[in-house]
């Protein structure tokens, strides 16, 4: 259901969408001041969340990595909304890296699953994947309780011919005919359900994972990918793509063995690049079933 500021919003995000990168940012840099140093947006969340992840790190290391997240944070707001209306050459030109793996796989005829975790723009990166890649891009989402963001996002995800799937429905999506290879995008970082999730150490934690993209690959015997983005501290708004192969053999690994290749993957790609994650989710919000919190 929509609420009633909503269709002020859009516009406003829709204004905002058409102004020039350098203003972009302009209004990033004072949005980073607002969350930041006013409003301490998650603050705690985010210096929690650092410092159980990086033990080693001291106090003002703590603080330093926060501060570039926030900035990151923010530039990845503005550059979201900037990906509404820029044109696709722009997003050509500010993700760079070697894709071949991907052009070598549409040559083989083989579908792939694309794994990515909340780093950089994954918004920019699914816009990207259904520009560069030969194969059907297929993004796997989670609708939005607001009917009419809903329907922003989805106008954006699919700008360049991405096809929106439904978490739920993309196991019968995948059992569709179709007249040429096909990717599924999936960013499996999220926080799942406890009872149902696999479970790992990772960044220091014990943290639970969706099962579904191992039984995704399985299932339709994928090749698995893992793409990371990381950000060019150079210049504002411009990505490096990191494509690894997890596997092209999922039926004949061990049970989790591919969750947990790309978790090690992911875990090594934070730790190289620390402030560009999603430190404001509440990652670490479940315990492992049969554990309490201590008191």
């Amino acid at each position: 259901m929509a609420k009633p500021y909503t269709s002020y919003f859009i516009r406003l995000l829709n204004t905002l969408s058409r102004l020039s990168w350098k203003n972009t940012f302009r209004i990033s840099s004072a949005l980073n001041f607002i969350l930041f140093r006013v409003v301490g947006y998650r603050k705690k969340v985010i210096l929690q969340n650092l410092s159980n992840s990086f033990p080693a790190k001291t106090e003002p290391e703590i603080q330093s990595t926060a501060h570039r997240f926030y900035r990151h944070f923010t530039d990845l707001i503005l550059e979201t909304i900037k990906c509404r209306s820029c044109p696709p050459e722009d997003i050509l030109e500010r993700i760079q890296g070697d894709i071949s793996l991907v052009d070598r796989l549409f040559a083989e005829n083989k579908n792939i699953l694309f794994l990515m975790g909340h780093r950089g723009n994954w918004e920019m990166a699914n816009l990207y994947a259904s520009l560069r890649f030969d194969h059907q891009c297929l993004v796997v989402y989670r609708p939005l309780k607001d009917s009419i963001f809903d329907q922003w996002f989805l106008r954006l995800r699919t700008r360049f011919g991405s096809r929106l799937v439904p978490m739920d429905d993309i196991a019968a999506e995948l059992r569709q005919p179709r007249d040429r290879p096909y990717v599924v995008v999936l960013a499996n970082d999220q926080s799942p359900q406890p009872d149902s999730a696999y479970w790992t150490p990772f960044l220091h934690q014990d943290t639970c994972f969706f099962r579904g993209a191992e039984i995704l690959a399985r299932r339709n015997d994928l090749t698995v990918l893992y793409a990371d983005f990381s950000r060019d501290t150079a210049r504002r708004g411009y990505y490096h793509v990191e494509i690894s192969l997890v596997t092209d053999a999922c039926k004949s690994l061990g049970k989790n063995e591919i969750l947990e290749k790309q978790i090690r993957m992911l875990e090594a790609d934070i730790n190289a690049q620390p402030f560009n994650w999603l430190w404001s989710h509440r990652r670490w919000k479940h315990r492992r079933p049969g554990l309490r919190p201590i008191s």
